[in-house]
């Protein structure tokens, strides 16, 4: 039987009719499991001593994007404005988690949302709507059109000079085309992160953790999007597995 990592995703809370349920987009769960390693959901439940029970049965953890946005109270942020979609349970369930992770060297990856509640658990700040500040283009997707439409390249990032994607990649390029679904953004980088790429108008794209030891990483774009296909999507994905096998070999020679 093949060896394969374990990857973790939290989920997020959604209510269906009169229902929470805890749920997790298939096209990440796609994405991970035929790119990475096998996939278990972890529900959101708050439950820190919880969270860190399970916490041997995982080799990486994906925070995944979301329909929803981090409560701006996490980051010293103005009230959300009426109608904003907000995840108390999610927020409650990651962002206390995330640096436990990286004391813990788990490999961890977020996409989008994922992206903002790494900077937000490290110290940083966000910008609620960056489509309203002058200087920035729209980030968003536009509405009412096709899921190929939305999730199409919309702008360039450029790669910085010494970023891992760059390594990864294995090439002198430093600008490619991504997607963009997000109306949040960057708006203070926390300690100890590490900008890899920008968009055209200075919005962080990408960054790195710099304690993590064997990877931390976050991008803006949603790279689960035909990630067989595009250049750092593969890239990404490869470099995620290669330090989740990494985890799990050595998490395997120490229980021996």
């Amino acid at each position: 039987m093949q060896v394969r990592p374990v990857i973790g995703i939290p989920c997020d809370v959604k209510q269906i009719g009169k229902w929470d349920f805890h749920a997790v987009g298939d096209k990440y769960i796609q994405a991970v499991q035929k790119s990475v390693g096998d996939v278990i959901l972890l529900p959101a439940l708050a439950d820190q001593d919880a969270l860190q029970r399970l916490l041997p049965l995982v080799d990486g953890i994906f925070l995944s994007g979301s329909y929803s946005n981090i409560e701006p109270c996490w980051y010293g942020g103005d009230n959300a404005r009426e109608g904003t979609l907000l995840d108390k349970a999610r927020d409650h369930t990651t962002l206390p988690f995330i640096r436990k992770l990286i004391d813990e060297g788990i490999p961890l990856l977020g996409v989008c949302r994922g992206l903002q509640e790494i900077n937000v658990a490290l110290g940083g700040k966000l910008h609620q709507y960056v489509h309203e500040i002058p200087g920035f283009l729209d980030h968003r997707e536009p509405d009412n059109q096709s899921i190929e439409v939305q999730y199409a390249d919309a702008h360039p990032v450029h790669l910085h000079d010494d970023s891992l994607l760059m390594l990864w990649l294995a090439t002198n390029q430093q600008q490619y085309s991504v997607n963009s679904l997000h109306q949040q953004g960057v708006k203070t980088l926390a300690p100890g992160l590490s900008i890899e790429a920008t968009a055209p108008d200075g919005l962080i794209e990408a960054f790195r953790i710099d304690a993590a030891p064997l990877f931390g990483y976050a991008v803006q774009w949603h790279p689960e999007w035909l990630y067989g296909q595009k250049p750092l999507s593969i890239a990404i994905f490869k470099a995620f597995r290669e330090a989740c096998m990494q985890y799990k070999l050595h998490k395997q020679k120490e229980s021996f």
